[in-house]
């Protein structure tokens, strides 16, 4: 991948002197936001449709995302710069080999990005999924969405990132694309992923202690969790210096493979706090989660590692001021 970005601060600095505007679609609960407000961004348009989705985000940001963005037509967008997307992975159709790249996105969420994506047309985006988005249908769904970006007019990248290697105490890796628009920037796009950091940050120093509410019953932990001696599930305190394993949707199934549990509470072992999820996920210790624990962890283990999409958008701002006239403004 590209190597470390090592532009100057002499350059015309077009995007960080006057904030750019930015979309914040399949929106979740807002780690994409506060990521790229976080480097300067306004968020003028959102939607996301889950209601408890909805409400955490409303509580931190003062407003309620639009709905069903299948059902969102573009003109009523407001004009932006950026659009910002983690969007689901669904199947995507084989319509006929000369169907075009439209017919073989219709029908599923993706579409509904490429299609505001040609409306709209931004200087650039960045969307989030999935590690397995890579190889789903024998790679045919990456290589639909990249022609897909590409046919748009937009000059695309992709890699996979660790969140580990970016000061988030949890192993996550996920799929990030971003693309530039050819017309406005050419096709010499100076983009750089970010640099990975030396050292990992442990999970131990954000661990509770004495908490309790969150205990896995010894009969449980009995039966189910230690059935087996095959060092499963993973199981941190306060002095675990690597970080966790990754934070899923599912976490409140306790499921023993893939779950990241803490030595702790009333029955010795509990489930990892509302807290040390958003640790675990790069959010402030201010964001509100006003739901229940279950969605918490939904909405958690849905969400993205807000510092990686920072660390991203600070080399896309880079690259869109590297390229930009010195005489060029901002739309609108």
């Amino acid at each position: 991948m590209s190597k470390t970005s090592t532009r100057g601060a002499s350059k015309k600095q077009v995007y960080s002197k006057r904030e750019f505007r930015f979309i914040d679609l399949f929106a979740g609960v807002g780690g994409m936001r506060l990521a790229l407000e976080s480097v300067g961004g306004t968020c003028v348009f959102s939607s996301e449709w889950d209601i408890h989705a909805q409400k955490t985000y409303e509580a931190n940001f003062g407003e309620v995302p639009h709905g069903d963005i299948t059902k969102i037509k573009s003109k009523d967008i407001p004009k932006f710069d950026i659009l910002s997307a983690g969007f689901p992975c669904q199947p995507f159709s084989s319509f006929g080999k000369r169907a075009g790249f439209k017919h073989k996105t219709q029908g599923t969420l993706f579409f509904d990005v490429l299609r505001i994506i040609e409306s709209k047309k931004p200087d650039a985006f960045i969307l989030e999924n999935v590690k397995g988005l890579m190889s789903h249908d024998s790679r045919r769904t990456m290589e639909t969405i990249l022609g897909a970006l590409d046919s748009a007019g937009y000059e695309v990248m992709h890699t996979i990132l660790n969140a580990a290697n970016y000061g988030v105490p949890q192993h996550r890796e996920r799929v990030y694309i971003v693309g530039f628009r050819r017309q406005k920037f050419g096709t010499n796009i100076d983009f750089h992923w970010p640099v990975a950091k030396k050292r990992t940050v442990g999970i131990g120093k954000f661990i509770e202690k004495n908490v309790k509410g969150y205990s896995i019953s010894k009969h449980l932990q009995r039966v189910y969790i230690f059935k087996k001696d095959d060092g499963r599930p993973e199981i941190v305190t306060g002095n675990t210096d690597t970080p966790a394993k990754t934070l899923v949707a599912s976490y409140h199934k306790i499921q023993r493979l893939s779950g990241t549990f803490v030595k702790d509470g009333p029955t010795g072992l509990r489930l990892l706090t509302a807290s040390e999820c958003k640790a675990i996920m790069g959010f402030p210790k201010t964001f509100e989660i006003p739901v229940s624990r279950t969605q918490m962890y939904r909405q958690m283990g849905n969400s993205v590692a807000v510092p990686v999409v920072s660390e991203i958008a600070k080399e896309i701002i880079a690259t869109l001021n590297s390229h930009h006239n010195s005489k060029r403004k901002l739309r609108g």
